[in-house]
């Protein structure tokens, strides 16, 4: 991400945080282009351009009411139900990752030694971002702007592999998910570490529809186990995987948006990027 790439990241991450924090008094586009110092016109055009949306479309779809509404639309017992999604005709996301094969007990056990560990940095929506894979599939990706400190946190994910600076096709086909042309998303396989619990609770979050939101008790009960909302936040905040298991689509009960291991501010941008392209490829 170049200097200007980087501002303007800045200048919408700081728009999209006053949206979050004055949403009940609706900022009108005058004044969210004053707080970033922007004239009207060109603070539209750049949030378009980088959100998929309109600040005045974002404002009202990140309102707690809103957000209430969706929530109503998830109730537990809907959780499962076939619900058709913007994806170009490909269904549900859960769909798509249809390889999630949990790491051998003894490759949890011994920090992944005999893996071998393709790695590489990658330019998202949402800032840079670290993605690795072994031969079966996507093991890790984070959304990091220093590389030193990203490859660090990766090594201590599995400090007993081998790795290698290389942009395998793995990683390709897992970041078309940030493109338009969704064609690519059925390729997409998944080599996770993690207890049963965990496992069981990252595939749960993969059948939250793009453009849907949950919570962390429907995901508790759809676990088998709806007295373990606390737990089901440790397993998500655990996610090993950004983006693609989809942690940031799950928020409180109450409709706030919630914590997000990679900050609330860009959790909130990837709901709106999202609800942004669910609308229009359903037009």
């Amino acid at each position: 991400m170049n200097k200007q790439q980087q501002l303007n990241y800045d200048r919408i991450a700081e728009a999209i945080t006053y949206i979050r924090d004055h949403f009940r008094t609706q900022p009108s586009l005058d004044e969210l282009a004053a707080k970033v110092h922007l004239s009207p016109f060109h603070f539209q055009r750049l949030f378009t351009e980088w959100a998929g949306t309109s600040p005045k479309k974002f404002l009202q779809y990140i309102s707690t009411e809103h957000a209430k509404q969706l929530l109503k639309e998830q109730q537990a017992t809907l959780f499962d139900t076939a619900i058709e999604v913007g994806l170009s005709g490909t269904g549900r996301l859960h769909d798509l990752f249809i390889n999630i094969e949990g790491m051998t007990p003894a490759e949890y056990k011994n920090g992944g030694q005999q893996l071998n560990i393709h790695y590489s940095f990658a330019e998202s929506p949402f800032g840079n971002l670290i993605i690795a894979s072994t031969p079966k599939g996507i093991c890790y990706m984070a959304f990091e702007d220093g590389e030193a400190r990203a490859l660090d946190d990766l090594q201590e994910k599995f400090p007993n592999a081998t790795y290698l600076r290389k942009l395998d096709l793995l990683q390709q086909n897992a970041l078309f998910i940030f493109q338009n042309d969704w064609t690519q998303l059925s390729k997409i396989k998944l080599h996770l570490k993690g207890t049963d619990f965990q496992l069981k609770v990252w595939d749960s979050l993969l059948k939250i529809p793009m453009g849907k939101l949950s919570t962390y008790g429907a995901i508790a009960t759809h676990v088998g186990n709806p007295a373990a909302s606390r737990a089901v936040g440790t397993a998500i905040g655990s996610n090993p995987v950004a983006f693609l298991i989809p942690c940031h689509r799950v928020i409180q009960s109450s409709g706030q948006i919630g914590g997000y291991m990679w900050g609330p501010v860009r959790k909130t941008a990837i709901i709106g990027w999202e609800h942004a392209r669910t609308e229009t490829s359903s037009i």
